[in-house]
């Protein structure tokens, strides 16, 4: 007998507001199936405030009230029966990022949590990234964000070490990062890849789940360093109206697309990695699986 539930996540980042609704699919004696029903995602660019003003603006509050009033809307419409919030490094860092979040709660009811960059790579980690890692390789997870980079490296099925840089395209592209940043990751990539012969490289977000959509390749084959080398020079070499009509990218995506995957080819250099693997994985996944996990636990608590 099947049991079916539908659960939410909300994903407040630095470039953009999501919500993913998704069905969870129980079957006795077998693993559950995850499946997506609807995503919405709504480009509302904290980090261009947060980063340049250090707060929210009252102009993005209320998109952002809009937006949550919205997202009620349609998990009502859904029947959610679960669902979280979280918001990552725009709301961390914004000096009234404790209080849009009461002004939020109080006015639509939904709680968001702001969550810290360890936070967010236990809640990804959650995810199929989980079954790529299960090996004897190595890896080195690069999550790439607005307003931060995670970086995790895996090897043998295990954590080995990770930091977060406050390297991320929207502080990128409005000239808002330290100096010598690109540097600092420079020396941590080379030191703790060191150790190991072979490292392959992990890609998530929004640009590189962009950029492996549009190059063709069969679901699980990675991108080769070559390959994303000549897709840099390629949208370098176009300007951001071309990007947004040659490329027929949106124009959130047409700015931020650069510095992404600069980071990237980066870490790859840096890493001496051949090929870049982009499961589907993001934090708005892992809140799902998260949410799983934890009907879990407390169903085992009841029976025990």
């Amino acid at each position: 007998m099947l049991t079916i539930k539908k659960y939410a996540a909300i994903d407040i980042g630095s470039n953009a507001i999501r919500l993913l609704i998704a069905l969870v699919i129980e079957q006795k004696g077998k693993d559950p199936i995850f499946k997506k029903r609807s995503l919405v995602r709504v480009p509302i660019r904290l980090g261009a405030d947060v980063f340049l003003e250090g707060e929210i603006s009252e102009k993005n509050q209320l998109r952002m009230l809009d937006a949550m009033k919205a997202f009620d809307l349609l998990m009502k419409n859904h029947e959610v029966t679960r669902f979280r919030a979280c918001a990552t490094s725009a709301m961390r860092e914004a000096k009234n990022g404790s209080e849009v979040a009461k002004r939020l709660k109080k006015e639509t009811g939904i709680n968001i949590n702001i969550i810290d960059g360890n936070d967010e790579a236990a809640i990804i980690a959650t995810t199929d990234l989980k079954e790529l890692i299960q090996t004897e390789k190595t890896f080195l997870y690069v999550d790439v964000g607005g307003g931060s980079t995670e970086f995790t490296l895996f090897s043998d099925g295990h954590t080995i070490d990770s930091k977060s840089f406050k390297l991320g395209t929207v502080r990128i592209i409005n000239n808002m990062i330290r100096e010598n940043i690109w540097q600092d990751v420079e020396e941590w990539i080379k030191a703790v890849t060191k150790p190991y012969k072979k490292v392959s490289l992990i890609g998530s977000g929004g640009n590189i789940n962009h950029i492996y959509k549009n190059s063709g390749k069969k679901i699980g084959k990675p991108l080769s360093y070559f390959y994303l080398g000549s897709y840099y020079d390629m949208i370098k070499s176009l300007s951001y109206d071309e990007r947004i009509t040659e490329l027929n990218m949106n124009p959130d995506r047409a700015d931020v697309v650069v510095p992404a995957t600069r980071i990237y080819l980066s870490a790859m250099k840096w890493s001496g990695a051949k090929n870049v693997y982009v499961p589907k994985i993001g934090l708005s996944d892992g809140i799902i699986k998260s949410l799983h996990n934890e009907k879990l636990a407390a169903e085992l608590e009841v029976n025990n």
